[in-house]
């Protein structure tokens, strides 16, 4: 049989093409190690040509003021503080899907710190997420975010930072498994995931430059890539926190946590219970950044980023989600009797809830966060408890109970499919399986 060759002409073709291939390929290879940080180093250095303060600008101890302020609404020392370690020292350990990473030492030491550190290197590394010495910083420092911040504040932060005690604390090595853990890897994350902001572009809305700047907002409620990035279209259509089972819902729908009020967001920040409508508490890692961090907003500011959040969501978004077929409530009376037993007597037999005082016990009928179609955190409250913080303006608050060793997975699947579906609520089923992987995954951290 006679065999067919490719002609002279046609394998040039193919050649040529695998070089163009192999260029192509060279050139992307150059745009992630070199391009992307090229072009970001000159749009650093032209803002560091432009003046970081005005005239009438605040003297030290005025700017370190600003810088303490700032610092607390940000929850920087949440995650630069160590449990029973000292403030701003570093060690706390931050999950992520990839591995540990152990938040770093940011105390004016000069060894272990930033002692050494200059104004400019602290805007570094919140505007390009570069260290001192030029290393790209793992996006578990949300770099992300805080490329929104102004210079001045950026001073600000610095300033503050300079004044508090100097810790003598090690910084740990990083516990991301490789190749996260490597330079190469954080080039090609970068290339895919960041780009700074211009210099205050974010600044014309308050409200907008606190939440997606030093707020970070968008870091807990976006939907991320399997690489971690935040997926671009997505910043406030909630997600699963990277490297624990708890939901921060989306801020966008109506059947989650979309603003009903500017009034009730303002409580909700401030306080951590929503005393105007009386359904929603901040439990979880929620609790923790109103305990740390928004119960020390200004009132301006609260209002600022609490009419940004009423502003985001379009009304296509915010028509509720269509009902789910769901088992009746009277369909599973072992579900019933749990619930008499151990639920009824706070959140009331109808589900009406208790306010003894605002939200205290709140209602569970028509309750959003025991509603979502992911039921992770209503899961995770049953099994841990759930607790709202004590902030300045709710000193005592209430707090449920865990029931992580009186129920067993089946009972707390019954009782929540029970609740989700009484009282006009229409929520999907809670499956024992559920509950069991997230019973694992809480106790694996």
């Amino acid at each position: 049989m006679r065999q067919r060759t490719m002609s002279a002409p046609s394998k040039r073709s193919v050649r040529s093409a695998l070089w163009v291939g192999v260029a192509l390929f060279l050139v992307a290879l150059l745009w992630v190690f070199w391009g992307a940080d090229a072009l970001h180093e000159r749009a650093d250095a032209a803002i560091h040509t432009a003046p970081t303060s005005a005239t009438g600008a605040p003297d030290a101890a005025q700017r370190a003021a600003e810088g303490e302020y700032l610092a607390r609404i940000g929850n920087c020392g949440l995650c630069h503080t160590a449990p029973g370690g000292p403030p701003f020292a570093g060690g706390r350990a931050i999950a992520t899907p990839f591995g540990s990473i152990a938040s770093t030492n940011i105390t004016p030491d000069r060894a272990h710190g930033i002692g050494q550190w200059t104004a400019d290197d602290f805007w570094r590394a919140l505007h390009h997420g570069k260290s001192r010495d030029g290393r790209r910083l793992s996006p578990a420092f949300p770099y992300t975010s805080y490329t929104h911040v102004s210079r001045a504040d950026s001073d600000a932060l610095f300033a503050y930072l300079q004044t508090v005690p100097a810790a003598a604390r090690a910084n740990a090595p990083s516990g991301l498994t490789w190749p996260f853990n490597t330079q190469p890897a954080l080039a090609v994350w970068r290339a895919l995931y960041f780009w700074p902001e211009n210099d205050g572009a974010t600044q014309a809305h308050r409200g907008a430059y606190l939440a997606e700047g030093l707020g970070h907002c968008t870091e807990c409620h976006g939907e991320r890539g399997p690489l971690g990035g935040l997926k671009s279209r997505k910043t406030w259509a909630g997600g699963v926190l990277p490297g624990t089972p708890w939901y921060a819902p989306s801020l966008l729908r109506a059947d989650e946590a979309a603003p009903r009020s500017v009034a009730d967001s303002v409580a909700l920040l401030k306080t951590g219970i929503s005393t105007v409508s009386g359904h929603a508490s901040a439990n979880g890692p929620m609790a923790e950044v109103v305990l740390h961090g928004t119960q020390f907003l200004r009132d301006a500011d609260a209002q600022a980023i609490a009419l940004y959040l009423q502003d985001l969501a379009q009304p296509a978004d915010l028509r509720p989600a269509p009902a789910r077929a769901t088992p009746r409530a009277g369909d599973d009376p072992r579900a019933a009797r749990l619930y008499e037993e151990h639920c009824a007597q706070c959140h009331g037999k109808e589900g009406e809830g208790q306010p003894v005082q605002p939200a205290a016990y709140p209602a569970l009928a028509g309750n959003r966060a025991v509603l979502m179609e992911r039921p992770n955190n209503a899961v995770l409250n049953v099994l841990h408890g759930g607790f709202s913080p004590a902030t300045a303006a709710n000193p005592r608050p209430f707090g449920m109970p865990p029931y992580l060793l009186t129920l067993t997975d089946a009972e707390v699947a019954a009782v929540l499919t029970h609740v989700r579906s009484s009282w006009g609520n229409h929520a999907s089923a809670v499956s024992e399986l559920q509950v069991q992987q997230l019973r694992r995954t809480q106790t694996a951290r």
